[in-house]
């Protein structure tokens, strides 16, 4: 079901190319706000995925699995119930003494997994990391393509350590922040210092909020970044840095987020042993380097026009034989593309030119011509993304310059 797109779209509106480039649909049978990721959004996704795994993984991280789905005691406890049901769906109830909630957020989960093991200081700090699914239940009328959605999966981490970790640990989320922008082609707006306004929508006491603030003050100078504080922008248990963003048509959004709380370890009462032989209660630093998986496509899909790096482009090369004639080298060159671990499409109906237009506007990187004279010498052609075309190379050559732009994460469409 493609939509057509409205006079007040702008060119870049992820909503039309999400759609056009078979990254993104939704159905009325499914739900407003519940997109589902087609083929190619999926293999861009999984890429990204991995590669935030793997960036995480060497940073200390340790990945769990946890229920999207919890006990209402679970959020009441957290202090979700209390400050975040309007946000939250309506209660499952299995009983009269049990009901079940959609979570709306992974750190009560979290927070029972660190509780789960003793811990000592010597394991601190403890990184549990999820990408895993949420659930909010926005109002119709605030929906809108990927960016405002009722389900969402989140890069998401909870990192736990000493009072005196804080900000040492601010700071290599920060350096991972920007590690992960840099690679997928985020361009940070600015920082914003996310404060409590004196509010009964708050959780805590004053004073943990007036320390938990000035930690993030610290951390954000000893990083040298500007920051303009936000009051009444914070989390209801805790003070935050949002990284910003703005899209096409200058609206600024949150794509990251570092939250600092004290509220949910005491709720908990999460402990671990300290060097003193006695028990000290942790920080629960709250972290996602981009945000929900919907939001950071609804992002880069207007930020590069649906003109995605090469490493997550949906496919990587078109192949377009000239004639029948050359069907035979076409599959070959297909399956060589798909053993180098390239997403690669054959278009083989239509003229050549028809062809050549259509993957220029599924925004392709590259086009792997094949004639005649290309398929008696395991040769291609290889016509890029930006309108420049190369002289007939090797099948092996064509597929190596492809796979080290990936394996580069390059922004380019040649080597450098």
């Amino acid at each position: 079901m493609i939509d057509q797109p409205h006079a007040d779209q702008p060119q870049a509106d992820h909503r039309r190319l999400g759609r056009e480039l078979d990254i993104f649909d939704s159905d009325p049978l499914i739900g407003a706000g519940l997109p589902f990721w087609l083929p190619g959004g999926a293999a861009a996704r999984y890429e990204i995925e991995s590669y935030l795994r793997e960036l995480e993984r060497r940073a200390g991280y340790q990945f769990v699995y946890s229920p999207v789905i919890g006990k209402r005691a679970l959020y009441e406890k957290s202090g979700h119930w209390q400050h975040f049901a309007d946000d939250m769906f309506p209660p499952m109830r299995l009983s009269a003494d049990d009901e079940f909630e959609l979570r709306p957020a992974m750190c009560p989960h979290h927070a029972l997994i660190f509780a789960s093991r003793p811990r000592s200081y010597r394991d601190l700090p403890v990184r549990i990391a999820e990408n895993g699914g949420q659930y909010r239940a926005e109002r119709s009328g605030v929906l809108g393509g990927l960016s405002r959605v009722r389900a969402m999966s989140l890069n998401d981490a909870h990192n736990f350590c000493s009072v005196d970790g804080v900000n040492a640990e601010i700071g290599e989320v920060l350096a991972l922040i920007r590690e992960a922008h840099a690679a997928i082609g985020i361009q940070g707006a600015g920082f914003r210092l996310s404060r409590r306004r004196d509010s009964n929508k708050y959780a805590g006491s004053p004073e943990i909020w007036r320390q938990a603030e000035g930690m993030l003050r610290v951390a954000l100078d000893a990083a040298g970044v500007d920051y303009v504080e936000a009051p009444g922008e914070a989390a209801f248990y805790g003070p935050k840095i949002d990284v910003q963003v703005v899209d096409p048509v200058e609206r600024e959004s949150t794509i990251s987020t570092i939250q600092l709380d004290f509220h949910q370890p005491a709720q908990f009462d999460l402990s671990y042993a300290d060097g003193s032989g006695g028990r000290s209660r942790p920080v629960m630093i709250h972290r996602s380097l981009v945000g929900s998986m919907e939001r950071l496509f609804a992002y880069l899909i207007e930020a590069h026009g649906g003109a995605f790096p090469v490493w997550y482009s949906p496919v990587q090369v078109a192949v377009v034989p000239v004639s029948d004639g050359q069907a035979g080298a076409a599959a070959e060159f297909e399956r060589a593309a798909v053993v180098a671990g390239l997403r690669v499409d054959v278009a083989a109906e239509g003229s050549m030119g028809a062809r050549v237009r259509a993957a220029a506007l599924r925004k392709i990187p590259y086009v792997a011509v094949i004639g005649a004279r290309e398929a008696a010498d395991c040769r291609v052609a290889l016509r890029l993304r930006d309108g420049r075309q190369l002289d007939s190379i090797p099948v092996a050559d064509a597929l190596g310059l492809i796979a080290g732009v990936v394996a580069d994460r390059s922004r380019e469409l040649l080597p450098g």
